[in-house]
């Protein structure tokens, strides 16, 4: 597989990192091409606008199986007025998957929002196949993302979730999958670039976030209107964050519980899918069903035809 691999968003720090990952892919049997600016820097991007502008063009052009971010960061946001929608849409449709998380998640509802296309939650070169130890996992799903024979993904289910989901199968049918980072999908309300989707799956998670913010975020999207439209809200995980003695017992699942109590849409937890070793490729903007048999959960997307 070409895997083209540019730098969207934050500027490649660790650059032992990004050898290892293009080592790795190499050792995997693919053939990965460094754009020619991912290890630019400017403050703390990877270039100024303009420079990362051109060099997601050249992604878009670069007829590769494979579009692939080094990393994630900030610094798509700013560039959603200028991004090359219609050559992104066109790599697309002749075959090209675009694969990223975290800071894509801008890229990635906008592409939404202006064309349709259908792109992947996944992993980066430097800090998935870069890491120490690449989780098999994550190596399986993207292989089968790769290859194109995915036909779903599933998970087991916190226990905790069964009193709250209801007793049918079938969760969601005929449903957009969509979402991604919180933080980043929040600062899309209001904006062009925020799609409209009524009936959807809506996976989420997040970084650095302690609970309290993650629900003021969630807080947004429901005040928006965006989660009583969800047939099916699905969190990933949401890491790296601190508690204090002030919270008093205040903590994730309060969250979880919060949420439970202003929708009515059933909100699944336990997706391998955030800023952790094991990733699963999902891919957004398909339509899927999601389904349950007791603790294990499935999105399937096969049967739709991609």
């Amino acid at each position: 597989m070409h895997i083209y691999i540019y730098s969207p968003s934050g500027a490649v720090r660790d650059k032992t990192a990004l050898r290892l990952a293009l080592k790795r892919l190499r050792k995997l049997g693919h053939d990965p091409e460094l754009d020619p600016d991912a290890l630019s820097t400017d403050q703390r991007f990877a270039g100024d606008d303009d420079a990362r502008l051109l060099a997601i063009s050249r992604a878009a052009a670069s007829g590769a199986d494979i579009v692939m971010p080094t990393r994630g960061g900030y610094g798509l946001t700013r560039l959603l007025k200028k991004l090359p929608y219609k050559a992104i849409a066109a790599s697309i449709k002749s075959g090209s998957r675009w694969v990223g998380h975290s800071d894509f998640t801008a890229l990635q509802m906008g592409l939404l929002a202006k064309t349709g296309a259908v792109s992947w939650a996944g992993p980066h070169a430097a800090s998935d196949f870069g890491a120490q130890d690449l989780d098999d996992i994550t190596l399986a799903c993207f292989d089968d993302m790769a290859q194109g024979r995915g036909e779903g993904a599933g998970w087991r289910l916190p226990a905790a979730d069964l009193d709250h989901l209801p007793k049918k199968a079938l969760l969601a049918e005929h449903a957009t999958l969509w979402g991604g980072n919180l933080s980043v999908l929040c600062s899309l309300v209001g904006s062009p670039y925020m799609p409209s989707v009524q009936g959807g799956v809506l996976f989420l998670e997040d970084v650095a976030e302690h609970p309290y913010r993650v629900e003021r975020m969630l807080t947004q999207l429901l005040h928006a209107g965006v989660l009583a439209q969800q047939k099916a809200i699905v969190l990933g995980s949401f890491t790296d964050f601190k508690l204090t003695p002030h919270d008093k017992g205040f903590n994730l699942h309060s969250v979880v519980a919060w949420l439970r109590g202003q929708v009515k849409t059933p909100v699944l937890t336990g997706l391998p899918f955030g800023h952790v070793a094991t990733k699963l490729c999902l891919p957004v903007g398909q339509e899927v069903s999601l389904l349950r048999e007791g603790r294990e959960a499935f999105l399937l997307w096969a049967h739709h035809g991609h």
